[in-house]
C-alpha cells in the first residue's frame, strides 16, 4: 500500500511542477524520485502479490484494483485483472468469476495468460453446477450451466490439445457429460411412465448421438431395447440387446442376455419389462421436454479434482 501512496504522492507533485506550482517541502523528505512506468507497476504487482499469496483477499481486491487503476497500459494491469478473476473464484463468487475470465478472455485475445484464463473460466463453471441438499435429485435439475460448462470444456481442448491442464479438463468433461445424458435417461425414463415411447427413444438417441462415449452408453442402450420391447419392435430390440453383450460387461450384458433369451424362447408372449416406479412428475422447468429437444440444462458434483475453496487458486502465471 505504501508503493501505491508513494507513486501517487509522485505524480501529484509532477503535474505542480508543471504548472508552475512548488512541491511541498515535507514531500521531498517523505517520497522517493518515481521508478519507471513499468517498474511502478511492477513492485505494485509484487506488493499486492504477498497479500494474494497470505490469501488476504480484502486486501489483495483492493490492491489489485489499484494497480488496474494507476498502470492501465501495463502488462501488471492485465495480471491484476486476472488475480481480481481468481480473488472471486477462492471466495466461492462463481458467477462473477465467470464473467471476469470471460471478460478477459474477450478483451486480450492475444494475452500469453488467455489458456490460463480459459482453464478457470471452465472450472468455475464447473464448480457453479450447484449441489446442495436442498434441490431435487440432480438428474431433474435444469441443466443450463452443465451444457454450458461442457461447451466450454470442449472447446478448451480442441484449441488447447496438449495444455498443462488438460487432465484436469478431461476430468471435469467426463464428469458433466454423465450429468448430462443422465438427465436425457431421466427424461427418457419420464416419458415411458406416460407411455410416450416414441419421446423416450427420442431421448436415449440424442443422449447417445450427443455425448458419444460417456460412460453411460450401456445403460442407454438397455433402456432403450426395453422401450423397443414395450413397442413390440422385437426385432430392433433384439439388435439393441445384441449390442450391449458384444461391446459391454456386466451388469447391462447379463440383464440384456436375459432379454435375448426371452426373445428367442418359442410361443413365448411379449417378455415383461419392468416399468419405472415412482410419481410422474415432470422435469424441472414446468412443460416436460419435447420428443428429442436438447438436454434440459444441470447436475450434481462429484468429488474430486479440486474441491471448491479447498485450496488457493493455481500459482498465477509470472
Amino acid at each position: 500500500m505504501e508503493l501505491v501512496r508513494r507513486v501517487l504522492a509522485a505524480a501529484t507533485c509532477a503535474l505542480a511542477l508543471t504548472g508552475g506550482a512548488g512541491c511541498d517541502a515535507s514531500f521531498s523528505t517523505t517520497a522517493t524520485p518515481t521508478l519507471t512506468y513499468t517498474e511502478d507497476a511492477r513492485k505494485a504487482y509484487d506488493e499486492a502479490m504477498d497479500s494474494f499469496r497470505g490469501r488476504d483477499w480484502e486486501s489483495a481486491r483492493a490492491l489489485m484494483s489499484e494497480v488496474k487503476k494507476l498502470f492501465p497500459q501495463s502488462r501488471y494491469a492485465r495480471l491484476a485483472e486476472l488475480r481480481l478473476a481468481d480473488i472471486d473464484f477462492a471466495e466461492e463468487k462463481f458467477t462473477e468469476a465467470i464473467g471476469s475470465y470471460r471478460t478477459f478472455v474477450t478483451n486480450h485475445r492475444h494475452d500469453r495468460e488467455v489458456e490460463y484464463a480459459r482453464y478457470r473460466l471452465t472450472k468455475a463453471l464447473y464448480f457453479d453446477v450447484d449441489d446442495t441438499i436442498f434441490l431435487p435429485p440432480a438428474e431433474e435439475r435444469d441443466q443450463g450451466t452443465a451444457a454450458e460448462a461442457h461447451r466450454e470444456l470442449r472447446s478448451f481442448l480442441k484449441q488447447y490439445p496438449r495444455s498443462r491442464y488438460r487432465r484436469d479438463i478431461e476430468y471435469m468433461l467426463e464428469v458433466v457429460t454423465g450429468r448430462l445424458v443422465r438427465h436425457e435417461l431421466y427424461v427418457a425414463r419420464y416419458y415411458r411412465r406416460l407411455d410416450n415411447f416414441d419421446a423416450a427413444l427420442a431421448r436415449i438417441d440424442y443422449a447417445t448421438k450427443t455425448f458419444p462415449a460417456s460412460g453411460l452408453d450401456a445403460e442407454a442402450l438397455l433402456l432403450r431395447g426395453e422401450t423397443l420391447l414395450m413397442m413390440n419392435r422385437r426385432q430392433e430390440a433384439k439388435t439393441t440387446f445384441e449390442e450391449v453383450v458384444r461391446e459391454h460387461g456386466a451388469p447391462f450384458a447379463e440383464a440384456a442376455r436375459r432379454f435375448l433369451d426371452e426373445i428367442s424362447a418359442p410361443s413365448q408372449d411379449l417378455p415383461t419389462v419392468r416399468r419405472d416406479v415412482g410419481p410422474k412428475r415432470k422435469p424441472s422447468g414446468g412443460a416436460a421436454p419435447e420428443s428429442g429437444a436438447p438436454a434440459a440444462p444441470a447436475l450434481p458434483l462429484p468429488s474430486g479434482v479440486d474441491v471448491k475453496g479447498s485450496a488457493a487458486p493455481e500459482p498465477p502465471p509470472r
